[in-house]
């Protein structure tokens, strides 16, 4: 099997607490369980879902300001800083984002009619069949990478994200890193 060592009785993070505790007995690993299975999850949704992205001289920045557009609905318009709190980046990000995706004919910058210093960041044609497209291909992919789980299961790990994603949300905000 791809991406697994054969006759592997353990995967690789189950080695790993297994190593810390003969090397660490007095120390408890057992975050490792959670939270380096998600880390290590995430690396392999994100080498999938960029594939088809980058196919398509897109980047995963580029393709959340596309979505971010898509959703807003017609006329698939938002400023730069209505983009940065969309996507949890500074306006300076999402500038060089759009500064990218408008040399790509995918976007276009327009100066609001009733207020001159606000700018719009708006969808093209090429930008809404190219989100569309590459929305729909993103979704399969994603239904593939989630095939082992059953309905029931993925609803309970979706809730069980929620949670941990407000532990480490409350968990940052103890620590003043948010």
């Amino acid at each position: 099997m791809a991406g697994r060592e054969q006759g592997a009785d353990t995967d690789a993070v189950s080695r790993i607490i297994e190593e810390w505790h003969r090397e660490r007995p007095d120390l408890d690993p057992s975050p490792i369980e959670v939270l380096g299975r998600l880390h290590r999850s995430f690396l392999l949704y994100q080498a999938q879902t960029s594939k088809p992205l980058v196919a398509a001289g897109l980047s995963m920045a580029g393709f959340d300001v596309l979505a971010a557009l898509r959703r807003a609905g017609e006329p698939y318009r938002l400023t730069a800083g209505e983009l940065a709190a969309t996507s949890l980046v500074s306006s300076a990000g999402v500038t060089l984002r759009l500064d990218r995706l408008e040399g790509d004919g995918l976007i276009v910058r327009e100066r609001d009619a009733g207020d001159r210093r606000v700018v719009h960041c708006r969808l093209t044609p090429a930008g809404l069949k190219l989100i569309d497209t590459l929305f729909a291909e993103h979704l399969d992919n994603e239904r593939r990478m989630l095939a082992g789980l059953r309905p029931k299961e993925r609803v309970q790990l979706a809730t069980l994200l929620q949670k941990l994603e407000r532990s480490l949300a409350d968990s940052a905000d103890a620590n003043g890193t948010a």
